[in-house]
Order: C-alpha cells, then sequence, then structure tokens
C-alpha cells in the first residue's frame, strides 16, 4: 500500500502535538503490554525464554502503524504482507470477534511456515477501526525434521504445515475444525495450544486496549494519530535519505550453501540515490535455490528497511511508511524474490546478508555508522527426542548469537543476536530444566574478533549432549565457509564451525548445514558461532586496548 492513498480525517489538521505524543505513546504501551503477554502466558523456552515473537498494531486499511518495542524487525514484513492480504480477500466480511490466522510465504505473506501470525479487528460502535497483529516463531509445526527448520528441504511441503489466511475465529466462536487440523500436523500439540492460546490471549487484550484508546480519545482523534504517524514517518525517513549523496552504490556478498547443492549463492546489489527517492537493486543475484535459503519479497523488504534504517535514523517507527520509502527491485525467481514451491525455513541467515551487502554498499558515503559485518549467521540448532524421565516428546530450538561488528568509535559485542533478530540466548538453567540435556559449556571462542582500530565481536561457543538417551540433532550455519569481513582495512572474524565430541574425546567436523543427526548419550556437539570483522587498521589500536584484550584472554598472546 502507498502512503499517497493514507486516509485522512476531519480532526487531521487540528490535532496537536500533544495529543499526538500521548496516542502515539499509548499505542506503544498496547503493543508492549500484548507482548508481555505472549512472553508469560506461551508454553514454549523459544517465546517465553527466548522472546522470538512480535505485536503490532494497524490502521481500518491495513497499514501497519506501530511494531512493539521488543518485536524483531524481521517480522515486520509478515505481518504487513498478511495484513494487505487479508483485506483483499475478506474485504466486507470482517466481523468482531474475528481472529485471523496465517503462516504462508507464498499465498499468505508469510517469510517461513513456523512464524504463525494473528490478526484481530478492532471495532467501535460497528465500525472497523483498526486491528492487532501478533507472530510467534513456534518451535516445531510439522515437516520433515523435527522443528522445522533443518537444512537441506528442497521444497515448502517439507518444511511444515502451510496456513493461507484462514479464520480461526468467527464472530468470537473459535473454529475448533481449524486449531484440529493444525495440531493434528505438528509436534507437540499441547506445547503449540498453549503458544497459540498465549497469541490468542494478546489479540483479546490487544482490543480491549485500543477500544478504550478510541473510547478515551475519540475515533476521529485516533485515526488522525495514525495518518500524521505515518506521514511522519514518511517525512522522517525520505529527509535522511535525501542526505545521501546522490550516486550509485554497490557491494556483492555470497551465502555459503543451501545446505544441498549450491554454493556461493550471490547476492549482488546496486544503491540508486536521487534526492529522497532510493532503490536497491538486486539484479544479478543468484536464481533462487534447491535448498531452503530462499527468500520472499517482503523478507528482502524488512531486511533493506531495517538495514537503511540503522545506518540513517534507528529511532525511526518500524512501520508501513518506512518500506514505502524505499524501492526494491528484485528479479522474479532470485534468491532475493523466490517462487513457489521455494524453501525458505532458513530465511533469516538469508535476511542477515541482505543487511550485510546494503551496510556494505553503503559504508563509504556512510563511515561513522557503517559496521565490520557481524556474525550474520543466525545460527541454528535443534535437539529432539524422547524425555526418557517421562516419555514425552521434546523439541529444542535455539538460534545462537556471534559477534556484532567493529564500530567508527568502538569495537563490536561480544555474544549477541545481530540486526534482524532480536531474540535472546536461552539461559543454561532452562535448557537444562526443561530438556533432558546437559550443557557441558558455554563462553566466547577467543580469537574470534578481527582485528581492527576497532575490534570486531567474539563468536559464541555451546556444547550441548543428551542425558540417558539418543535424539537427534539439527544445525544451521552460515559463515562458516566465509569470514565475515572487516571494514576500512579491519581484519575478518572468524568463521564458524559445528563439532562432534565422542566419549574417547575425539572431534570430528560436521557440515554447516547438518540435518537429523543422531546423537547418542556420549556424544556431545560442540557449536561455534562466528565472529565479526574489525572496524579500521588494526595498527592503529590504541596499545592500552591492545592491553586489555590479553588480559581479558579473550585473545592469546601470539593472535
Amino acid at each position: 500500500m502507498n502512503t499517497s492513498h493514507m486516509p485522512s480525517s476531519p480532526d487531521h489538521a487540528t490535532l496537536d502535538p500533544i495529543t499526538l505524543e500521548i496516542v502515539w505513546n499509548g499505542l506503544r504501551s498496547i503493543n508492549d503490554e500484548t507482548w508481555i503477554t505472549i512472553q508469560k502466558s506461551a508454553f514454549s523456552t523459544n517465546i517465553k525464554e527466548r522472546h522470538d515473537h512480535s505485536t503490532a498494531i494497524a490502521d481500518a486499511s491495513g497499514q501497519l502503524v506501530a511494531q512493539a518495542e521488543w518485536s524483531l524487525p524481521i517480522h515486520l514484513a509478515s505481518m504487513l504482507g498478511l495484513m494487505q492480504i487479508l483485506i483483499e480477500r475478506y474485504d466486507d466480511d470482517i466481523h468482531e470477534g474475528d481472529i485471523f490466522i496465517a503462516n504462508d510465504p507464498h499465498v499468505a505473506g508469510g517469510t517461513h511456515l513456523p512464524d504463525l501470525a494473528l490478526v484481530s479487528p478492532v471495532f467501535v460502535d460497528g465500525n472497523l477501526v483498526s486491528f492487532v497483529a501478533n507472530l510467534a516463531h513456534h518451535a516445531d509445526v510439522g515437516g520433515a525434521a523435527q522443528g522445522s527448520m533443518s537444512g537441506g528441504m528442497s521444497e515448502i511441503w517439507q518444511e511444515g504445515l502451510r496456513v493461507p489466511v484462514m479464520r480461526l475465529y468467527s464472530r468470537g466462536q473459535l473454529n475448533r475444525e481449524l486449531m484440529d487440523i493444525l495440531l493434528l500436523n505438528m509436534r507437540l500439540p499441547d506445547e503449540r495450544r498453549g503458544d497459540l492460546n498465549a497469541q490468542i490471549a494478546a489479540c483479546h487484550l490487544g482490543v480491549e486496549r485500543m477500544q478504550a484508546l478510541f473510547a478515551r480519545y475519540g475515533t476521529n482523534t485516533v485515526t488522525s494519530a495514525f495518518a500524521e504517524i505515518l506521514q511522519r514517518t514518511d517525512r522522517r525517513m525520505k529527509a535522511a535519505i535525501a542526505q545521501i549523496p546522490d550516486g550509485s552504490y554497490s557491494f556483492e556478498d555470497v551465502l555459503d550453501d543451501d545446505g544441498l547443492e549450491a554454493r556461493d549463492i550471490l547476492f549482488k546489489l546496486e544503491v540508486r540515490k536521487k534526492g529522497e527517492r532510493i532503490v536497491f537493486d538486486f539484479t544479478g543475484s543468484s536464481r533462487q535455490v534447491p535448498g531452503n535459503v530462499n527468500l520472499t519479497l517482503n523478507a528482502v523488504q524488512s531486511a533493506v528497511c531495517y538495514g537503511l534504517k540503522a545506518l540513517l535514523d534507528p529511532e525511526l517507527p518500524n512501520n508501513q511508511a518506512a518500506i514505502d520509502a524505499i524501492d526494491i527491485v528484485a528479479p522474479l525467481g532470485s534468491i532475493a524474490n523466490c517462487v513457489s514451491p521455494g524453501a525458505v525455513a532458513l530465511r533469516a541467515n538469508t535476511c542477515q546478508r541482505v543487511v550485510d551487502v546494503v551496510i556494505g554498499a553503503l559504508a563509504d558515503v556512510l563511515p561513522e555508522q557503517a559496521i565490520g559485518a557481524a556474525n550474520g549467521a543466525n545460527t541454528s540448532i535443534v535437539f529432539a527426542g524422547v524425555d526418557p524421565a517421562t516419555n514425552i516428546p521434546y523439541v529444542y530450538l535455539e538460534t545462537l548469537g556471534g559477534g556484532m561488528g567493529g564500530r567508527s568509535d568502538r569495537d563490536g559485542k561480544d555474544g549477541v543476536q545481530v540486526h534482524i533478530t532480536n531474540t535472546s540466548n536461552l539461559p543454561i538453567e532452562a535448557i537444562e530444566m526443561e530438556y533432558p540435556l546437559r550443557v557441558d559449556s558455554y563462553g566466547f571462542v577467543e580469537n574470534s574478533g578481527g582485528a581492527g582500530t576497532y575490534r570486531g565481536g567474539l563468536g559464541l561457543r555451546r556444547v550441548v549432549r543428551p542425558i540417558g538417551h539418543t535424539c537427534e540433532m539439527n544445525g544451521v550455519g552460515e559463515r562458516f565457509r566465509h569470514q565475515p569481513w572487516g571494514i576500512f582495512g579491519g581484519a575478518p572474524g572468524a568463521s564458524g564451525r559445528f563439532r562432534m565430541r565422542e566419549a574417547d574425546g575425539a572431534v570430528d567436523e560436521l557440515p554447516p548445514k547438518t540435518g537429523r543427526r543422531r546423537l547418542r548419550p556420549e556424544q556431545a556437539v560442540i557449536v561455534e558461532t562466528p565472529g565479526a570483522g574489525g572496524y579500521g587498521k588494526p595498527a592503529e589500536r590504541a596499545p592500552e586496548d591492545v592491553a586489555r584484550d590479553r588480559q581479558s584472554e579473550k585473545f592469546s598472546i601470539d593472535f
């Protein structure tokens, strides 16, 4: 949807700045409260501990107005895509008490199947005035592999249950047949039901809070605020874009592989900027690949929007206007705009590479904002099996952080999620309390940060083994074959890797995309995530910073 078609209101011209700010903070508060509701009510560690979920508010035309402070940037376009299809498909057939559900990347605006999105309309005096939406990454949605996130899948049907935009609740009544179909096709149905109920509760609360906001300030005032928020975001984004020198800028980078047959998958970006308009052109990038690292166009939109915001105006609201200010060219059937039945489960790894090429292309004209390549990987691991103590199946899913790139005035952070993923690392206590697993060690990977005037951050090392049973392990890594590059003379960070440790201490390397491997109790998986690239020439690093690196033991003496 284009911001030029944003609805106007009779009160729009008279909406004073103080009222606008109060309404804006009211929307943020509602988003945050519904986000916390999901976190506190969910059953799975992936949501209640890792916080892999988002909430948002849209206007009556489906334009996303506000996203929760703790939401994930990668979820922005998923909710936008769902809203657009919902409006087009149901139009005048939306009623009070409805809740819609969807996840499919090819027909429902999603980016991968584990992200189940729910949307509820908000009515005031019988009129549709807005929507509340939320999205949560479910630890398993069926498919060929436990956890629905294994590498090497070759078509969307292998990745889990596909859900088009459907009505889960109709006028307040649950569609039990649809819920039964969903749970029947997903592993751990009790956990899935608990997570879905958390999302449903957030929908109910969001509707209640929005109706209270409309009741307090009036429909015209709140809808005027929607329009003003979008228009101000549009003006602010375009003003920031205008500060970039006019010209054409380019950059290239590659994904390691697709888990099947493709290697060195090319992302080629040309950025063309003139005045307030900017075009991100991915022409020349690889065609879509057999493995599940492809992106749908809305996933690319999220990544590009995040990258530009991070460089220009990090405090800019995440909403429809921020995306509409950007033009994207991505040939249909390419890695950046795949077609059905393209497999997409590992889209987060690929989105990270999109962010890298956006930063790389604009680094020379935005040197103070650019950073060295971060771990750019979203390294994921899944352990799944049957708990020998309870005879109940389990699925432990986690994406691990790594190094953040060196910056123009300070070092990169160690062991963090970067860019479009905003999740937490799962605490050891939560893993060992919830699952029959033992974490033998957890810490930083020494020497993994790239040298520079400001060094890159370190990757993480986690060693995990099953207790008293044999389980299945899936691992997906990127930046395992290609190191995260440094910037302005900075050195690259270390690559990541998966290894298997046997009972006798012998250690074997595992592939970057390790799918459905059996893991016995005497074996342990060693996960090492990538570090990050440095910023500036290493010779210009302050001696006291070098000494501190040695003293911390993050770097060895001879590094």
